[in-house]
């Protein structure tokens, strides 16, 4: 039995940490083998005025980069690089203010992904096991297939 599936368009989440990055890899790569569109998704939360302030005196002229969508316009960026390096042609970058899980299931059904691709960080942490993860949340709201990729040892 041949079973195949194909996926047109693939969106993946990235925090512009290191371990997001080897996602955003391993979801490039797919997108790739199946010539998927990859959407590259990062949240960002509002930064709150008292934190602005202080990011303002010490940062003067440079302030910007950490206040609005910012941060996660530079993760985008910075995961565009990581997901070409990996083969992927067509990238779309999106970003959206809210809630990690949130912002990944609303991004996967705004542009009808096929498959949603996270990182296990903080799955095998206590935190995630009392409170719930991105990946967990993810994989139980999402409207279409959800890879969690092993991003980080796990204890393993």
């Amino acid at each position: 039995m041949t079973y195949r599936t194909t996926y047109r368009t693939v969106l993946v989440g990235t925090d512009g940490s290191a371990s997001s990055f080897r996602a955003v890899s391993t979801a490039a790569s797919l997108a790739a083998a199946t010539g998927a569109t990859l959407v590259l998704a990062c949240a960002y939360l509002p930064m709150r005025e008292n934190e602005r302030a202080a990011a303002a005196d010490r940062l003067g002229d440079l302030a910007y980069k950490v206040g609005g969508s910012t941060p996660a316009d530079d993760a985008l960026r910075a995961a565009r690089e990581h997901a070409v390096a990996a083969g992927a042609r067509d990238v779309v970058l999106a970003s959206e203010q809210g809630d990690p899980v949130d912002v990944l299931v609303s991004l996967a059904a705004g542009h009808r992904a096929d498959l949603l691709v996270v990182g296990n960080r903080g799955l095998n942490s206590l935190a995630g096991r009392l409170l719930g993860s991105v990946p967990s949340a993810v994989s139980h709201r999402a409207g279409c297939d959800v890879l969690i990729v092993h991003t980080t040892d796990g204890g393993r």
